[in-house]
């Protein structure tokens, strides 16, 4: 990074409001994470991604879990995760990690999500139900939410293939399954590249055809320059797939290579939205600036 890069980064972290700045947590709850996952040579979204509110959920016995590698074949605009077309060979041991991880650190609900695989035959879904039969054989009550990409294309690509792949994952019943669709229609193609809006409404409509009983979510990042307007409308249209529950939170560049943000939303536009989602009839919102996917994700509202 050039001196004039770093110059512009730091403003840019100068300029972000007060309600952005918040401690990290405790070291200890920290380093005991990072310790058993760094042994074990396994990835939390919540490392990776350098999410704000790992420490609160670590001490809430709550973790993200980040299967099949730290690179993703999709190169999403605004991910702070690695990105390339060559990801690393998929850890046949890695389901048993996890589930020893989980054990060790006795967490009581586990959300699992998972880079975009798009080099493997399944995208990826038989690695989340390998996953998820191996932590309940070591911790039978810990609750699993799932968090999956759109399992799009490759063989039996088309809408069959992604049923098919979905239906996997729902058949091992997961306490809940999210899938996100990050933006509002206007922005996918610069916010979500090799995504597609309705691609992922998709996903939350074959879930709840599948099995109604299981709870979809959703999630949206604000300040790539939508409207109120826009953002009204992708809810109502998630509530038509009969998406349960929603996350909204604010989007916050990881760095200059990423797409710069077009607004910081207040506090108080986030209560409104939040106000505005429960009247649309989501049972589970979260809507604050620091709010993310897996936030106070095992929190009954």
């Amino acid at each position: 990074m050039t001196s004039s890069q770093q110059e512009q980064l730091k403003s840019e972290i100068t300029a972000m409001p007060r309600w952005l700045r918040r401690p990290i947590g405790k070291a200890s709850e920290l380093s005991t994470v990072q310790r058993i996952i760094k042994q074990r040579q396994i990835h939390t979204i919540c490392e990776e991604g350098r999410c704000p509110n790992r420490g609160e959920c670590y001490s809430q016995k709550t973790a993200t879990f980040l299967l099949m590698g730290a690179t993703c074949t999709r190169s999403c605009a605004f991910c702070q995760v690695d990105k390339g077309h060559a990801p690393m060979p998929l850890d046949l041991e890695e389901p048993q990690k996890v589930a020893q991880a989980v054990q060790l650190l006795g967490l009581r609900y586990v959300v699992l999500t998972s880079v975009a695989r798009d080099d493997l035959p399944d995208k990826g879904a038989g690695h989340f139900v390998k996953t998820m039969e191996t932590i309940r054989k070591f911790s039978p009550e810990t609750q699993i939410e799932v968090l999956t990409p759109d399992f799009w294309g490759g063989a039996g690509a088309g809408e069959q293939g992604q049923r098919e792949r979905i239906y996997e994952v729902v058949q091992a019943k997961p306490a809940c399954y999210n899938h996100n669709i990050e933006t509002v229609r206007r922005l996918q193609g610069p916010v979500r590249r090799g995504a597609k809006y309705d691609r992922s409404l998709f996903v939350l409509q074959v879930v709840k055809e599948i099995d109604s009983s299981i709870p979809t979510k959703s999630g949206l990042m604000l300040g790539h320059g939508e409207t109120v307007e826009e953002v009204i409308e992708t809810m109502a249209d998630l509530r038509k797939v009969e998406c349960d529950r929603i996350t909204i939170g604010q989007y916050m560049r990881p760095s200059l290579e990423h797409l710069p943000v077009q607004k910081y939303w207040t506090p108080e536009e986030f209560d409104e939205l939040g106000s505005i989602a429960r009247e649309m009839g989501f049972s589970h919102v979260r809507s604050g600036p620091l709010v993310r996917s897996s936030y106070h994700a095992g929190v009954e509202e």
